[in-house]
């Protein structure tokens, strides 16, 4: 089946070549004549004149252009064009002398019927070649231009899937993470057999329902994800008991604004896992506040400076994520003191 459509598309453009060349010819049988009208003499003379117009032509579409101008190659494009020019010029008078020798019986007397000069005639020809090779220039550069095009959607979309991939990983080292913090929580509390085990977890299962069925989504409502946040201090709160004293604040975060899933949760784990217990409290201090062009997210902990390195595998991916999601649309700041570990992170946002 393919083998026929390239026979069939070489025959079309075989045609459409033998179209063209035959149009030539009459343009030089109009043009030639001295009343402008096909005249058998000057239709022979026309036809002694196609070979080195079809050569001259042929070169300069298939080698010169291709091979030298194309390839930016201009020394050699010049050099080449300069010989053909040369060659095809000679090959032109020799075809006007015996086009002449035919028409004249080879007597060399004056043709009535042919009223131009050779000048006249190597114009001619040489408009035929410059008019097919600028077709053929912005054939090719048209061509190319849509190549460019695929390539760099090409190009475009293998970054998207590569970014994609990424992100789908750092969400991986994120999930189990959670999970076994969580698990780890009620495992203790289980084995104390405390009465808080079934609120931990019907908690436990709102958490995990929105893991499964919200985080693969690119976005998902702040005012969920707040919620999630939500259920999750509730389960560390059953952990830390009286030890544990968070203030969490949200203001202005309505369902229009849309953030990617698991986006704040890193940070706010980190807290519970490298805060430190001062004074019988571990204090931590989270804030959201909602613009109409971007997102303030703070937190704070309390901390015990140089016990525990904070730049771990977390923070990396944390990192990571948000450079491929917000690229230069956001601001991290984290900042450590001798009792306090804070973060300050500030989302530009499109969506009002």
């Amino acid at each position: 089946m393919k083998k026929n459509k390239t026979t069939t598309s070489r025959l079309k453009r075989v045609l459409l070549h033998v179209l063209f060349w035959l149009a030539i010819i009459l343009f030089f049988t109009l043009t030639f004549s001295a009343d402008n009208t096909i005249n058998s003499n000057i239709f022979y003379f026309s036809l002694f004149l196609m070979p080195i117009t079809i050569g001259t032509t042929y070169i300069s579409v298939y080698k010169l252009i291709p091979d030298y101008l194309v390839k930016k190659r201009y020394f050699l494009f010049g050099l080449y064009s300069l010989y053909t020019i040369i060659i095809s010029v000679f090959s032109i008078m020799f075809s006007v002398f015996y086009g002449i020798a035919f028409l004249t019986d080879f007597m060399f007397t004056k043709v009535e019927s042919l009223t131009r000069n050779t000048l006249f005639i190597i114009a001619c020809i040489y408009l035929v070649v410059i008019v097919v090779s600028a077709f053929n220039l912005l054939k090719l550069n048209l061509k190319q231009s849509k190549y460019n095009a695929e390539l760099e959607a090409k190009i475009f979309e293998a970054q998207l899937k590569l970014k994609e991939q990424e992100l789908n990983y750092l969400k991986m080292q994120i999930h189990p993470h959670f999970l076994f913090n969580t698990l780890n929580t009620m495992y203790g509390f289980a084995l104390k057999k405390s009465d808080a085990t079934p609120e931990m977890i019907l908690k436990l299962s709102n958490l995990l329902d929105y893991l499964l069925y919200q985080v693969d989504k690119p976005s998902v409502a702040l005012s969920e994800e707040i919620n999630h946040i939500t259920d999750y201090i509730s389960l560390e709160k059953m952990r830390f008991n009286d030890t544990l004293l968070v203030n969490f604040k949200a203001e202005k975060c309505t369902e229009n604004i849309s953030v990617p899933p698991m986006l704040f949760l890193p940070f706010i784990e980190n807290s519970f896992k490298h805060g430190k217990i001062i004074n019988g409290q571990l204090k931590i201090d989270i804030n959201f506040k909602c613009f109409k062009n971007h997102i303030n997210f703070s937190i704070k902990n309390s901390h015990k400076k140089g016990e525990i390195s904070l730049n771990g595998i977390g923070l990396d991916n944390i990192k990571k994520r948000l450079e491929l999601l917000f690229q230069n649309n956001h601001e991290l700041d984290i900042l450590e003191t001798e009792t306090e570990y804070s973060v300050n992170l500030k989302l530009h946002i499109s969506n009002g």
